[in-house]
């Protein structure tokens, strides 16, 4: 049902167990769930999550992109790690270019690589704003990203201002950054 909703056009989130993108590509494609692998190419990212149970923190471990497989008889996409996780600096470091996903959002969009910079360079400023501010919960991240895709323009004036995030969250949320 998931691989359908994506073929029909609908963004689709879903959590898998595994430890690194290559392992869900195994999962998938095996017992229980033996999807065929022409299949796999609705698929676009993978994120994998990694749960640093010393130290209590998580972190994107890594963003992988699926390549739809080659030619005659190869099905199997190809995985290309975008971004992978550095533990000793605590970062994430880029591996390579996207091959597939600047296009396709391109295409689906119709914006040229200029905006697309631009909206990207815009999103990087909110996120920081949100770290200055300690905006880390669910409930707070969550409230600051919804407020953003309703009224963009008042979010980015609230963040270019270096305002201070009561004025998005409110009195209850505010207390929950208080108490992280």
């Amino acid at each position: 049902v998931l691989f359908e909703a994506m073929h029909t056009g609908h963004s689709v989130y879903a959590t898998l167990h595994a430890d690194r993108s290559e392992q869900v590509i195994r999962r998938l494609t095996n017992p229980p769930i033996d999807l065929p692998e022409a299949l796999l190419e609705a698929l676009h990212l993978v994120v994998v999550q990694f749960r640093h149970r010393r130290l209590g923190i998580r972190r994107t471990f890594q963003i992988a992109e699926l390549l739809p497989g080659g030619g005659r008889g190869e099905m199997m996409p190809r995985l290309e790690i975008l971004y992978r996780w550095k533990p000793t600096t605590d970062t994430i470091e880029k591996v390579r270019d996207s091959i597939r996903l600047i296009d396709e959002i391109r295409l689906h969009t119709g914006m040229t690589d200029e905006e697309m910079a631009e909206d990207i360079k815009e999103k990087e400023t909110v996120l920081q704003w949100m770290l200055n501010n300690n905006i880390k919960t669910v409930n707070t991240v969550g409230k600051v990203v919804a407020e953003y895709y309703n009224d963009r323009e008042k979010i980015l004036n609230i963040v270019n201002k270096k305002e201070k995030p009561e004025e998005i969250l409110g009195k209850a949320l505010m207390k929950e950054l208080q108490t992280v």
